[in-house]
């Protein structure tokens, strides 16, 4: 039987600027963000990831090959630790604070903080670093960053309202990931005043007057059926639905995000 080689910890800093000593490589993972769980399973090490939420829905095997610990707001703590691991991967806006706590009194728990393109590439390069992967993330960050630097920028940005939420109505504003990906594919965020995910009422839409209103395919899923609820409120703006797991999912799946922003512009 061939046994992976037995390296002393490796004590790395996470995002939040956290020391944590990690087992090297580590063997059983347990990730709490489902674009992290992508990202792992893309660096070809999904054969250790043997926790994931019931949100990490790629790959479909994920969930089939790790046990389900729960959701990223409410962890199953027995479950995790039926899965034994020695490294457990999260993100600070994605978990809960007092969850995480609990889990770093137990396990090595490394966290992301992820607000721009260049936050997620770091991520990519620090969890391949731990992982043993390093090369295979320096050739996925360069691609990402290469279809990024290559996306044109339109003469005039397209004022935009980014939903992802609905009653209350709730948006993408500044200080966020998908307000840093609106701004590189040629948008303006007509809530950039406003901070993180606040509440809009339909009268703020209303003054705001953008010319497209993107309706998120997640969180909330919104659908065609939603269309004319929005085009009511402003007539003369462009309403679409768009793949919200290519605005906010910040680990592999970037990699098709740049060429699905150029489809958006005009």
């Amino acid at each position: 039987m061939n046994l992976p080689p037995i390296f002393p910890p490796l004590t790395v800093t996470d995002q939040m600027g956290r020391r944590v000593a990690v087992p090297f490589p580590p063997q059983r993972i347990v990730s709490l963000v489902p674009s992290q769980t992508e990202l792992l399973y893309d660096l070809g090490i999904g054969n250790r990831v043997v926790g994931v939420t019931k949100f990490c829905i790629h790959p479909p095997v994920a969930r089939q090959q790790g046990t389900v610990i729960g959701g990223t707001k409410n962890f199953d703590f027995e479950k995790i630790a039926a899965c034994r691991p020695d490294l457990i991967i999260g993100n600070k806006e994605e978990n809960y604070q007092a969850g995480i706590e609990q889990l770093a009194a137990k396990y090595p728990v490394w966290l992301s903080d992820i607000y721009t393109l260049p936050d997620a590439l770091d991520m990519m390069n620090r969890v391949a670093l731990i992982t043993g992967r390093k090369h295979m993330a320096e050739a996925l960050a360069a691609e990402i960053a290469q279809s990024f630097g290559s996306l044109p920028t339109p003469p005039e940005p397209i004022s935009a309202a980014y939903f992802i939420w609905r009653k209350p109505y709730m948006v993408a504003a500044a200080g966020t990931f998908i307000d840093d990906l609106l701004r590189r594919g040629g948008f303006r965020n007509v809530f950039k005043e406003l901070s993180r995910y606040p509440e809009v009422t339909t009268e703020q839409l209303t003054a705001a007057a953008p010319q497209q209103i993107l309706l998120s395919s997640e969180p909330y899923p919104f659908g065609e059926k939603h269309i004319a609820e929005f085009q009511a409120i402003c007539p003369t703006a462009e309403v679409r639905i768009v793949d919200g797991e290519l605005f906010s999912w910040y680990g592999s799946r970037l990699r098709h995000s740049a060429a699905y922003l150029r489809s958006l512009q005009p």
